[in-house]
This record gives C-alpha cells, structure tokens and sequence, in this order.
C-alpha cells in the first residue's frame, strides 16, 4: 500500500520518515510521494584512452569519474546521451517497515531527463542522500539547477518490519552516503 499525503505528514512528525531538509512541505508534499531537490555535486565520468571500465575494478572506476560541485545559482548542462550521477539535496531516512521508489518528476521526464537507470528502490533501513543516475535521452542539452525538484520519493507498506534492514550491520554498501557516489561493486573492504 501506498502511503497518502495524510500518512506521510503523519510519519514525518513522528519522526520516522526523515526529509531533511523539508524546505516547503506544501509544495513538496504530493498527494502520494515526495519532492525531492537536486543538490550541487555530480560525478561525471571521463572519455579517456581505456576501452571501457572494469565494474569490479575500483581504481578504473576512480580513474574514469570526476567531481563536478555547481556554484549557486548555476546550472549543470546535461548534454543528449550523456551520463551522470546527481543526489538528492535532502537527506532520507527509510523506516524498517517502508520502501520506498524513487522516480522522475513528470516535467523533468517531458525535457527527456531520467533520473533512474535502474537504482530506483530504496531498501527499508536506508539512510542518506539518494544518488541520482541522470541521463538525457534527448537531442538537445538540458540545464539543471541545484536547488529544483527533480524526483519524488514514493513510501510503501510491508508485511512486517524488515529483520535485517539496510545499515552497517549488513555492511550497506551506501549507507550514510552524503553525496553522488559511483558504483563501489568492486571494493572488496564492502563486500
């Protein structure tokens, strides 16, 4: 079950959903998700002289990203086809008994802006800033602003409270991240 404005606004007070922070709760709050706002760091990755990136090799990732960090009241042009990871200005705390999807804003969608690839689900436990998989799927360059509502956050009910959620004692790869962070498949100290 979806959780309505009504249960989240609920939740939000009691503290168990965390957005913080929840800079306009009436223009935020949907009748059934959360707006999210995009924040002022992307990871970007580099055309360089390797034929590709090793998924399981976390110095070619390294080697092949950069951090882009916009100044105020700038933007961050994404150029058609182009691929870059973004997150969230708002910090996210997932209760045990919710997850939650995270997906494009309708008007985002409609420059051809996706904000998913395939990472859309966010695990009962999870806390952090959401990373961001930007794409354009255009032909022309999109600029976006730190600060503007991206995505939205959707909350859902389980059967129960998950047992071993996600955090640290699972050793959650992306627990606590507070900003855009490229894939640490590899890193054998997560794992």
């Amino acid at each position: 079950m979806i959780l309505s404005d009504r249960d989240l606004m609920l939740r939000i007070l009691a503290g168990d959903i965390v957005i913080d922070p929840l800079s306009d709760p009436d223009k935020q709050i949907q009748p059934a998700s959360i707006d999210l706002r995009l924040s002022s760091e992307f990871v970007v990755y580099r055309l360089s002289d390797i034929a590709c990136m090793d998924a399981l090799d976390p110095e070619s990732i390294q080697k092949n990203t950069a951090t882009v960090v916009v100044p105020d009241g700038q933007p961050f042009v994404l150029h058609p086809g182009e691929f870059v990871l973004g997150s969230t200005a708002e910090w996210v705390k997932v209760p045990t008994d919710l997850v939650a999807r995270v997906e494009g804003r309708s008007s985002i969608g409609r420059l051809a802006v996706v904000v998913h690839a395939t990472a859309g689900f966010i695990d009962p436990g999870f806390e952090g800033r959401i990373t961001l998989e930007l794409s354009n799927l255009g032909r022309l360059a999109v600029k976006l602003y730190p600060g503007m509502r991206i995505s939205q956050i959707v909350f859902q009910t389980m059967s129960s409270p998950a047992e071993r959620p996600y955090g640290p004692a699972r050793g959650s790869k992306y627990f606590g991240q507070s900003k855009p962070e490229p894939s640490r498949l590899g890193r054998s100290d997560l794992e």
